[in-house]
């Protein structure tokens, strides 16, 4: 543990010291997490939390996480979207979890995503594979995210303090609620769907 508190401070103090070049580092860390899954997302978006500020670091991890899972997505729906329709094609079940996947109201997409748990990854890939319409998968990537960028920022490296204060937790949940609540309206005001 103590030499992951020192590589993310060793972190921290590269970004903080090296001015915009940090910023772009930074980005470049959420953006390219969003592709390669083994990196630390919360860690990253702890970093631009303590390092930028809330309001800047929210909205810097929001953007490139969004920036990296669209390029996932757009990686797997060109690259390898048409090789997974033929190994699906005799494949009764597996055709069935694609068509299921793919036919997922945007608003279920948008819970799934949102919830900070969720390996992101699986999410774009699955949506890539399936070929998954790309206006249902932004919409729920950009309203989505915002729950779980504040989530993995607000709790930061004190994750485990964060579950023993339920107040913290039920400010994710109402933050979650918000989230699905302004789709909603929005939903009903522009026929996103």
């Amino acid at each position: 543990m103590h030499i992951v508190i020192e590589f993310l401070q060793s972190i921290i103090n590269f970004i903080e010291g090296s001015g915009t070049f940090g910023v772009v580092f930074a980005c470049g860390l959420i953006t390219i997490e969003s592709i390669i899954p083994v990196l630390p997302l919360v860690a990253f978006i702890t970093i631009n939390f303590l390092v930028l500020g809330k309001i800047l670091g929210f909205f810097i991890s929001w953007i490139f996480t969004i920036i990296g899972c669209i390029m996932s997505y757009l990686i797997f729906k060109n690259g390898f979207g048409n090789k997974f329709d033929n190994l699906t094609e005799n494949k009764q079940l597996l055709k069935k979890y694609k068509h299921m996947f793919k036919d997922i109201s945007t608003g279920k997409l948008l819970l799934i995503i949102a919830m900070p748990f969720t390996p992101a990854f699986m999410v774009n890939i699955a949506a890539g594979l399936v070929k998954m319409d790309f206006k249902k998968y932004l919409i729920a990537l950009i309203f989505g995210k915002i729950a779980m960028v504040y989530f993995w920022g607000f709790i930061g490296s004190s994750f485990i303090d964060s579950i023993k204060n339920p107040i913290i937790l039920v400010k994710i949940i109402i933050i979650m609620l918000l989230t699905y609540l302004i789709y909603v309206v929005l939903n009903k005001i522009f026929k996103l769907n």
